[in-house]
Order: structure tokens, then sequence, then C-alpha cells
């Protein structure tokens, strides 16, 4: 059987390739200042001889919960000095039971997966929205703004990290609502660049709908693209996806104060077995 694969095939996934290399790369050099801070306090507090032993127990931490690197780095900075007369960092802690997500049908977020969660908010909101594009953030409670965690069809290069101005997902995050954008080319809610990149992938229009906490603080973001301009959402529809919202932000809070909060712990029982001993990585 003959390959049917033309060289236009072969340079366009070697492309997608090089993209994928790039946002990698890009990713990482982001997360590298944070990390480092969270390298440098884990020395100081462990009395740690270098700063690759402080990574090491990062990534051991990571592991053991299933907690990416850079959330557990930011946590790690944000959070109050444990006592280091204790053993446990948050000994009046409470875990409570995971959050039950009624449009997760596939189970996939149990267990506190939160990339599995993450995707299923994405899976649900592109649904209901009847688009083919979109994406999810959570909030960077570290450098402030929206970060990225899933998406499909828009670049991650340009909307890897966004402020409090110049996107419809930035509104919807500073008002704690659900914001349409019924055409992009005219919306003035958009900077320059942002309007140009996203026509750029082919979005004409766009829905956002925050994650928030019962209090009313937004955690994330939940946005779909479509490829033509389109009229305000129904009734029905807006209504499912503050359902959607409501149980991701619940379950994005559950996740900050069990998981992560377990994962710190682990690593400062880690830290404090280790004695002043350099630790390498796993």
């Amino acid at each position: 059987m003959s390959d049917l694969r033309s060289p236009q095939d072969d340079e366009d996934t070697e492309l997608e390739r090089l993209r994928a290399e790039v946002r990698h790369l890009r990713a990482r050099l982001r997360a590298h200042p944070l990390i480092s801070e969270a390298q440098g306090l884990l020395r100081e507090r462990y009395a740690l001889p270098d700063a690759e032993s402080g990574f090491a127990l990062l990534q051991r931490a990571s592991q053991q919960y299933n907690v990416k690197l850079r959330v557990l780095a930011g946590a790690l900075v944000l959070a109050p000095r444990p006592d280091p007369r204790r053993t446990l960092w948050f000994p009046r802690r409470v875990r409570r039971p995971e959050p039950r997500l009624t449009f997760d049908t596939a189970h996939r977020a149990r267990g506190g997966n939160r990339g599995a969660m993450l995707s299923a908010v994405l899976s649900q909101t592109l649904a209901v929205m009847d688009a083919g594009m979109g994406n999810v953030q959570t909030v960077d409670r570290a450098e402030g703004g929206l970060r990225i965690e899933k998406h499909t069809g828009l670049s991650a290069d340009f909307f890897g990290h966004v402020g409090e101005e110049g996107t419809a997902c930035a509104m919807a995050a500073r008002k704690v609502a659900q914001v349409t954008v019924e055409d992009v080319e005219t919306d003035p809610v958009f900077t320059e660049p942002a309007r140009e990149a996203i026509l750029r992938a082919g979005s004409r229009a766009c829905h956002s709908v925050p994650p928030a906490t019962v209090s009313g603080a937004c955690v994330g973001m939940a946005s779909a693209h479509l490829e033509h301009p389109v009229p305000g959402l129904t009734a029905a529809r807006s209504r499912t996806l503050a359902m959607l919202g409501r149980e991701a932000g619940e379950w994005l809070v559950w996740y900050d104060r069990a998981v992560v909060m377990d994962a710190l712990e682990h690593l400062h029982v880690l830290g404090r077995g280790r004695g002043g001993e350099r630790v390498r990585r796993s």
C-alpha cells in the first residue's frame, strides 16, 4: 500500500511539532522564576546544602500527589511559614470530600485529577456552545491574571498568560460573570494585538464563563470560540454554563485545600527528615 502523505503533510506535522516544542520551552521559562523562589525557600527553611536539593524535594512531592510543579511552587511561596517545631504544617486542617461534578459524565476527575477536571470543563463548555475552539485558564495567584491550562484550536503562545485588561476572559474574571462577545471584529473589549490573534485563529465570537467560589471570587475561566458572529446566549445555555462554573469553582477550591495542601504537608515532612542532607532528583 502506497504512502498517501504528501510533502506538505510532512511539513505541517514538523511545523506543529516545532510549535509545541516552543510552547513547552516558553512555559518552562515563565515558571522558572517561581520555581527558583520556591527552591530558595526550601533551602533556607530546611538548611539544604544547595538549590538542587530544594528542586528534588519539590519534584518528589509533586509526583507523590500528581500536582503540577508550578502549582506546588506557587502554593509554597504563598503559604504561611510552617512551625518548625510541628510535624504537621496545617495541624487544624479539615480535609473535605471531593465535590461531585455533574458535567464530568466519564468521571475522569475522580481522585483529585486536576488535568482531567479542566479537560472536562473545556469539553462541556465547547459542547454547550457548539464550538470547536476554546481554552480553560486558572487564576495565577503568584503573578496575577489568568494562565492557560487547556486549549484546543487556539494558540497558547499569545494567550499563555493574560492580564486584567484587553480580553473577554479578563473582563469576565473582573466582573465574575459570563461575558459574550458577539463579534470579535468590532467589540471594544479587546486590545488590537489580542483581537488580531483571535481573528487569525479563525474565531469571530466568544463566550467566557468564570468558575468561582461560593463567596464570589474568580478562580479560573472557560472560554468557547466560534467561527461566526453570534447573538446573545439563550437562557438555557446560560444556566447550564453557570452551573458548570459553580461546580468547577467549588472543585478547584477543594483541590487547593485538599490535594495541594496534602502535597505541601508531604514536602514539609520530607524537608524535616533530611536534616540538611543533599537530595537528588528521583
